[in-house]
């Protein structure tokens, strides 16, 4: 008898330090703790963090830093570090790699729309579409402004915009506010400097310049697919312009016939976003090109010019900049003193800490996820099929997402599950299409847990019915269609 609940309470110790167990146990904790308890987030993630850490056993965590390559000495002393020391560290590496871009990306943002250059933008992607297709317009604004700004802010932003043209041309107002919408959430999944996407590639080891050029590529095609969408569900559903107390059409109407000499010029406008998508696609493309340590050509004068655009290609250096040139444009339209332009920056600068701590929170997570062997855990499990976890990437992140209501979240729980697998060289595929595969499934569902459902229904004027039924089909599709084109894309061309 005693031999026999010996082996049964090794049995129940085996299952609690399986890694899968120990994931569920985390996911629980950050979805109960979310909607469940209400708690913010960031602790959420660091009660996750702190449950995972605490169920893994030493052993666990040494041969972790084993299969990274670390010396058997070094492994043995960091697998018995202490669970703050472990979370901390893992937390300072997250910060290491996206705060300083957040931190720019918050400003830039900020910068744009008070400046009156995010508009700007807007009225000349017009000019080129027409009022006829403004719809095309808005869905192309809206996803490339997305890339330097914050969805949130973007949807806040265009809506009056798209209430003002609807009000011009007299109809289509639900194709406007659904084309403002689909094309914000895709690059705020896609493309870098979005919070998310920064954070996939740097979980994940992706080049940015590469994650650049595919999610913009992704994101224009499941944009393409998500206008055909918002055309069926504006033929199909009657919603029309509405007045309200935040967005009143008399003000609506003053947006409109705002002057255009009250906007900065064009090239102005478009410099601190264009700037750094430059400079780092260049820096991207010269060191996927050349990588060896010899000069680029035989021209010393054009190796000192590309020394100096290579410099400003840094991530870091090329938001930094993309900032100060923001602050400069702002400074010019609004004639700002020194003492103005303190307090802005303050107030952008808080906006991006909460992004930052709370994609810190999810480094420090997703590490303790890793330190439990779970990416070897579902390697086996997959280990007959890799191309299998690109839709275990999409739907272990569309769970998550459905579940608890962030995308942000979702994909870094997604990420912290799956970052090991990116660097095994049996993958089969570029880890870059694991991290198209997470952003896609950040798009399902959004539901009244997620605070930006509430953003796009009270911006757009649409009832919690209404936005059930087109907001989130119309996201869900553009999900999936991004699943199915990343595993196309995986297998015809996978990058390795």
């Amino acid at each position: 008898m005693i031999f026999e609940f010996k082996n049964e309470n090794q049995k129940i110790k085996s299952h609690m330090t399986d890694p899968i167990f120990i994931l569920l146990v985390g996911i629980v904790i950050v979805v109960g703790g979310i909607i469940g308890l209400k708690l913010h987030p960031f602790l959420a993630l660091l009660l996750a963090a702190v449950a995972v850490a605490l169920l893994t056993p030493t052993i666990a965590v040494e041969q972790f830093y084993l299969a990274k390559g670390t010396a058997a000495a070094e492994a043995l002393k960091l697998s018995h570090k202490s669970i703050g020391e472990r979370i901390g560290t893992e937390f300072g590496n997250t910060c290491a790699k996206i705060g300083i871009l957040i931190a720019m990306a918050a400003i830039i943002g900020k910068s744009m729309l008070d400046s009156g250059a995010a508009e700007r933008i807007i009225r000349a992607m017009l000019k080129v579409t027409g009022e006829k297709h403004s719809a095309i317009g808005f869905i192309l604004s809206s996803f490339f402004l997305t890339i330097p700004v914050f969805v949130d802010t973007v949807i806040f932003l265009m809506m009056p915009l798209a209430k003002a043209m609807s009000m011009r041309i007299g109809k289509n107002y639900l194709l406007l506010a659904l084309s403002v919408i689909a094309g914000g959430v895709m690059a705020n999944s896609f493309v870098p400097p979005s919070p998310g996407p920064l954070f996939l590639i740097g979980a994940l080891n992706v080049p940015i310049g590469l994650m650049m050029v595919c999610g913009t590529i992704l994101g224009l095609c499941t944009i393409t697919i998500g206008y055909f969408v918002a055309l069926w569900l504006n033929r199909n559903t009657t919603i029309t312009l509405r007045d309200s107390p935040d967005a009143r059409l008399e003000d609506i109407a003053a947006i409109a016939n705002k002057s255009d000499k009250d906007l900065p010029r064009l090239s102005l406008a478009l410099l601190p976003a264009v700037f750094p998508l430059v400079t780092i696609c260049i820096r991207s493309a010269v060191e996927a090109f050349h990588t060896s340590d010899a000069p680029l050509t035989s021209s010393g004068f054009f190796n000192g010019i590309m020394e100096v655009v290579l410099f400003f290609g840094d991530k870091n250096i090329a938001l930094f900049m993309g900032a100060v040139f923001a602050l400069l444009v702002l400074a010019y339209q609004k004639k700002s003193d020194k003492s103005a332009m303190t307090a802005f920056t303050q107030n952008a600068l808080m906006t991006g800490g909460g992004i930052i701590l709370i994609t810190a929170a999810g480094g420090a997570f997703g590490g303790m996820l890793q330190q439990t062997g779970i990416s070897g855990r579902i390697a086996d499990l997959t280990k007959d099929y890799q191309m299998a976890l690109i839709p275990l990437a999409f739907f272990i992140t569309a769970i998550v997402r459905t579940a608890q209501g962030s995308a942000t979240v979702a994909l870094i729980t997604a990420a912290g599950i799956l970052a090991g697998m990116a660097q095994n060289a049996n993958l089969g595929f570029h880890p870059v299409y694991l991290c198209l595969a997470i952003g896609a499934g950040a798009k399902l569902i959004p539901w009244m847990n997620d605070a930006g459902f509430w953003i796009m229904c009270k911006t757009s004027n649409l009832t919690e019915q209404e936005a059930m039924k087109t907001i989130a089909p119309m996201q869900t599709i553009m999900g999936l269609s991004g699943l199915v084109l990343t595993m196309i894309a995986a297998h015809f061309y996978p990058m390795v």
